[in-house]
Order: structure tokens, then C-alpha cells, then sequence
């Protein structure tokens, strides 16, 4: 009965004692990926001498005369991907995540008469028809156009 605390006692004290030993081997050889204290300044005066505080905005926007970096998107191009992605998809809260509007035609023959009703319901507790464009549209888009 004895041992058997004693047995684990000392393997704790040795995982103790080795920790260290295994923590300084691995700062020793530092990844590729991390930047340099030196590194890391350049970067920030580079960004600094081409970026300028707006504060009408509270963002970092580019000086005259800089262009942006390679690979970087215009406003205007996230603005438009962004509006693309969400005219396709639409979040789910009960799943938590994003869906395809358009999967393509549903089959409604393979649908219960009870789920046919269910969507229905649905549909009508969550859409309202508007007579002035003519068309079915979210109750939570006519409560932002109203206001």
C-alpha cells in the first residue's frame, strides 16, 4: 500500500526536474517563422512612414501617393466579396453556421405532408408579401427599411 504513493511521488519529482531541461532545448532553436526585435521595428517604421491615424474613421488608412501592398484587396473589392458571400449564404443559428442559399431545386416530393405544413408555417411567421415590389420579402429587411 505504501509504494504505491511513493511510486508516483518520485515519478512526479522527476517529470519536475526534467520540465526545465525540455523547456531550454526548446528555445535553443527558434522557428524560421518568428521576426527578430529588429525585424519587428522595420516593419512598424515601414508601416508608420507609408499609414496615417484618420481619426474621422478611428483607422489606419494609406498616406498620398503609397499603394497598397501586393496582394492586398481594395476596400471596394472586400466590400463586393463580402456582399457576394452574403447574397449566397445565409447564417443558420440553430446549426451555427453558414448555409447555400441555392442548393438547387429541392425535391418536395420526398417531404411529409406535416413537414410541407411545418415549412409553411415557417415561412409565413418569418416573410411578408410586399405590394409594391411585387414579392416575398424577410420581416427582418422590412423592419430595416422602415426605420
Amino acid at each position: 500500500m505504501n509504494r504505491k504513493p511513493s511510486l508516483t511521488l518520485v515519478a512526479a519529482l522527476a517529470l519536475a526536474a526534467a520540465t526545465p531541461l525540455l523547456q531550454a532545448q526548446s528555445h535553443q532553436h527558434p522557428t524560421p517563422s518568428t521576426l527578430t526585435r529588429e525585424q519587428v521595428k522595420i516593419d512598424r517604421n515601414d508601416f508608420l512612414r507609408s499609414h496615417e491615424w484618420d481619426s474621422n474613421t478611428d483607422n489606419w488608412v494609406l498616406k498620398p501617393g503609397f499603394e497598397a501592398p501586393t496582394g492586398v484587396k481594395s476596400r471596394d473589392e472586400v466590400k463586393a466579396a463580402r456582399d457576394e458571400f452574403l447574397r449566397n449564404n445565409r447564417w443558420n443559428p440553430s446549426t451555427g453556421s453558414w448555409e447555400p442559399l441555392r442548393q438547387g431545386p429541392r425535391d418536395l416530393g420526398q417531404l411529409t405532408r406535416e413537414q410541407v405544413r411545418a415549412e409553411t408555417l415557417e415561412f409565413m411567421r418569418t416573410h411578408e408579401w410586399d405590394s409594391t415590389d411585387e414579392e416575398w420579402v424577410d420581416r427582418a429587411v422590412l423592419k430595416s427599411r422602415k426605420r
